[in-house]
């Protein structure tokens, strides 16, 4: 009888595919992303302003994310507070999140200030100043606060504008869910299924992402190729690299004392989604459904994900905080003022603080945000279009950490609240009930 001869019939196991193309075949999705906003970036450097021509493909794309957004948030939220077993695990959940967004904001703008300071990127700086023209009236403070919590009409509830009100309109209904016991049952069910469907509508979407990510970071780059011209281009060499780093070191951090080196390599193996959609749209918001996918796959439980990404894209503004303290430093080397004494830092943290996580929140915040930079510091009302360019060119890395920062500070909280076995404990949830933590799993590591 004739051999067969070869490896198996040798005694050698059979070869298994190789580490790269079982790489490229679990993520082959997310580098579709990435390439396409490679791509979209290569063509907006190249055509400059005509680019533009593809932005209504890139359009397409963030009309739809952001038409999907407020039921996603809704029934996400609703539906994780109304699964929660009692109230105090919600109180722990905020209490956590708070400290952490409030820490993490203030080590980036510790880390901007140190990179101002050893780069002296802000000397000589000399920009022409304008006045203003029609600058917006705002309220009184107290004003702000309470249309930042809560609308007149139900309608406005349906908006991403009024993202806080429908967060704690979300977390009433699941409270009063939770709350009513075996005759609320039913509406869970319906706020849990709903959260299933628009989490599936998601992945859908997603499909077209490569395209219309890749045309709007085309049109992107192309507009934002004029504003890099003069002494603006400082802001854009100095906030870029310490962006990046930040990004890379703090998050890496982050999930590191989330989760050892398992949390590291769960968060950079599943984060690409909403970084490359945070980073083409410079839109938290836009970012969320990705944000809430890719925590469904590190393991994040879902009262906690559900919870703090919706509110984080609102609140925690780590990027923010980085930008907040280079308008500050920018401002006082174009008026020759010295930004590195104790008292001006002290306020510059305190600033971008505000700025990352107060104003975020409020409507025209980031407006708010600026002329408080002014106010406390005395400048002039000249300089507020100057911070407004500043804000305009560094927005896309900057909303980039924003939304990023969210997963890694839901991470943490989930290492605070259920102990450092808290990625075993999701895995044991899921095997026990799939449907725990949603039935797109599976679909979102192939689609």
């Amino acid at each position: 009888m004739a051999s067969t001869a070869g490896p198996a019939a040798a005694g050698n196991p059979p070869q298994s595919p190789s580490k790269l193309g079982q790489i490229l075949r679990n993520y082959r999705f997310p580098l579709f992303i990435l390439t396409g906003v490679v791509i979209g970036a290569i063509i907006g450097l190249i055509f400059g302003e005509k680019a533009a021509v593809i932005k209504p493909f890139g359009t397409l794309f963030i009309n739809m994310m952001f038409t999907l957004v407020v039921p996603l948030v809704f029934f996400s939220i609703s539906s994780a507070v109304a699964g929660m077993s009692s109230a105090t695990r919600l109180g722990k959940i905020l209490g956590s999140m708070l400290g952490i967004f409030a820490v993490t904001g203030i080590i980036a703008s510790i880390v901007m200030i140190a990179a101002l300071w050893i780069t002296k990127a802000t000397q000589g700086v000399q920009v022409e100043m304008t006045q203003p023209k029609d600058v917006e009236e705002l309220g009184s403070i107290g004003d702000q606060l309470v249309q930042t919590f809560v609308v007149d009409d139900f309608s406005k509830i349906l908006s991403a504008e009024h993202m806080l009100a429908l967060i704690v309109f979300a977390v009433i209904v699941g409270i009063a869910t939770s709350k009513i016991g075996e005759a609320g049952r039913p509406f869970a069910a319906f706020l849990h299924s709903g959260s299933e469907v628009f989490l599936k509508f998601t992945s859908i979407i997603m499909y077209y992402a490569p395209i219309g990510l890749g045309a709007y970071f085309a049109a992107l780059i192309g507009e934002l190729g004029a504003q890099l011209v003069g002494d603006y281009v400082r802001a854009f060499l100095v906030y870029y690299p310490v962006a990046i780093v930040y990004f890379v070191v703090a998050f890496t951090l982050y999930s590191f004392l989330a989760g050892g080196r398992r949390g590291i390599v769960a968060f950079w193996a599943n984060i690409i989604e909403p970084t490359a959609i945070s980073l083409g749209t410079s839109s938290s918001v836009a970012a969320i459904p990705a944000n809430l996918r890719a925590g469904e796959r590190i393991g994040v439980p879902r009262d906690i994900r559900e919870t703090i990404i919706p509110i984080g894209a609102t609140i925690h503004m780590e990027g923010s905080s980085l930008s907040a303290i280079l308008k500050i430093a920018f401002l006082f080397a174009v008026f020759q003022r010295d930004f590195f004494t104790p008292g001006n830092i002290l306020i510059g943290i305190a600033v971008a603080l505000l700025a990352g996580m107060v104003m975020a929140g409020i409507p025209s915040g980031g407006f708010i945000g600026e002329l408080m930079i002014i106010t406390l510091y005395g400048f002039p009302a000249a300089a507020l279009p100057v911070i407004q360019i500043i804000g305009t060119v560094i927005d896309p890395p900057a909303t980039t950490v924003n939304a990023v920062g969210d997963q890694a500070s839901s991470m943490m909280v989930a290492r605070v609240l259920d102990g450092k076995d808290w990625m075993d404990k999701s895995e044991e949830s899921q095997e026990l009930d799939p449907d725990v933590t949603g039935s797109d799993t599976t679909e979102s590591a192939d689609v």
